[in-house]
């Protein structure tokens, strides 16, 4: 249609890639590039905006709100696209619904297939079951249990191959020759990619004069999908990708100029552990992205830390990678401005849950380590105690160690968990205990 803006293709530009000089998965990505041939099925703007209006029948407007406490936290005028809403609880719902309902007839009656650590399953799943077209998912190991048996509520066939989504990705492929099936790659599909851009239209519309948008990174799908439709109508926005450390696969690909496989370590960030970014998400963000930018697992636990305390929200550790990429301070340059952070999926484990909030409290300064050497006679840890307490720490775990010290036998080592208020907090207890015990701060 003549009233619609013509796709851009911006002049490529070189991503800026800040990380820790030590990352090791970097290090392992390959040296030499393989003969690399750039893909053409590109999508366009206007399959982004086709799908818009495809997946609207029954895929609403997430929300997109300020956060007041955390905007004065940052100072940045910070803006939440609250992506885990949706029913499944993440963004890949926009390109599941889109790439289902332009299968051909045929392949509808077949079946479609993905493989996935649970997200992409999960809006498959589900769009599957709501349209009539049976799903097949090949989950690796790592998947956590929350997506998995949520995927066979749906009603879709759960496979388990795979220690990542590499090896998980090669099953597929094999069960989609053997059984025939449609092979939906979740972030990799030109209708995938335009099903994801969908989110970009909605962010216009509610904050139309964004400077930023913050988008967390796995397999690239959703920041080339967003970043096609923002450079298109609004090429001034600055798109800003966030990868964690323990798998940085776009940072790789941007430093060889093309898709290359790196090593995957446990993240916290499971969402976006894909060892490899595809080739057609690679070429539609490469000229697009402006920076990339890499997260501690710290740095997550956190962000998803904050978002429970001050948004009320829970987000998983791949949907909180945005918001912990600026609370490490990598993007205080964006201070006074107005700035969109994906959420982009809210499906954790509540076992893993109870596990981010301590590391996150951890990395706070308000659950804090260490211990001291007290006397071993009677009253001598209760002294201890009474200090912790009249200082207002809280003892969530205490070990007595006697057998491996070099100190007088009638002395103790007490290693101690205490949760403090705050920092500032930490550092009065911190102080306190210097002054009447030897002390080792920290880990022990």
């Amino acid at each position: 249609m003549s009233d619609k803006p013509k796709t851009q293709t911006p002049k490529a530009t070189a991503v800026k890639v800040t990380a820790p000089a030590s990352t090791a998965a970097l290090a392992t990505a390959s040296a030499t590039k393989s003969e690399y041939k750039p893909p053409t099925n590109l999508p366009s703007y206007e399959d982004v905006s086709r799908a818009k209006y495809r997946i609207a029948d029954l895929i609403q407007p997430t929300p997109c709100t300020v956060s007041p406490s955390l905007s004065t936290l940052t100072g940045i005028e910070l803006y939440f696209k609250r992506e885990y809403m949706l029913r499944t609880g993440s963004f890949k719902e926009r390109g599941a619904r889109n790439s289902l309902k332009l299968l051909s007839p045929e392949q509808k009656q077949r079946g479609a297939i993905a493989a996935s650590a649970g997200n992409h399953a999960l809006g498959l799943a589900y769009h599957g079951q709501e349209l009539g077209i049976p799903v097949t998912l090949v989950m690796p190991t790592v998947a956590p249990l929350t997506k998995v048996e949520n995927c066979r509520h749906f009603g879709a066939n759960v496979l388990i191959h795979g220690a990542h989504i590499g090896e998980a990705m090669k099953r597929a492929k094999e069960i989609a020759a053997e059984q025939e099936l449609q092979y939906i790659n979740g972030y990799n599909d030109a209708e995938i990619i335009a099903g994801q851009g969908t989110c970009a239209l909605e962010i216009l519309e509610q904050v139309p004069d964004v400077d930023a948008i913050v988008v967390p990174v796995g397999g690239a799908g959703l920041i080339a999908g967003i970043s096609l439709a923002m450079k298109t109508l609004a090429p001034k926005v600055e798109i800003i990708g966030v990868e964690s450390v323990t798998c940085p696969s776009f940072c790789a690909a941007v430093k060889t100029g093309q898709p290359v496989a790196v090593s995957v370590e446990s993240t916290l960030a499971d969402g976006l552990a894909v060892p490899k970014v595809g080739d057609i998400s690679f070429e539609v963000a490469k000229s697009r992205v402006d920076r990339t930018l890499l997260v501690r697992e710290r740095d997550i636990a956190l962000a998803v830390l904050r978002l429970l305390e001050n948004e009320k929200a829970i987000v998983e550790g791949a949907g909180a990678t945005g918001l912990a990429c600026i609370l490490s301070g990598q993007l205080d340059d964006l201070k006074g401005k107005k700035v969109v952070c994906l959420l982009c999926g809210g499906n954790i484990d509540t076992p893993v849950m109870g596990r981010v909030i301590e590391r996150g409290l951890a990395a706070d300064g308000r659950l804090v380590r260490f211990s001291v050497t007290v006397s071993d006679r009677p009253g001598g840890i209760a002294r201890l105690a009474k200090l912790i307490a009249e200082i207002g720490g809280s003892v969530k775990d205490m070990y007595h160690e006697r057998a491996w010290l070099d100190s007088d036998v009638m002395s103790v080592e007490i290693k101690c968990v205490v949760e403090t208020r705050s920092a500032d907090h930490a550092q009065e207890l911190k102080t306190a205990l210097e002054q009447n015990y030897p002390l080792t701060w920290g880990r022990s």
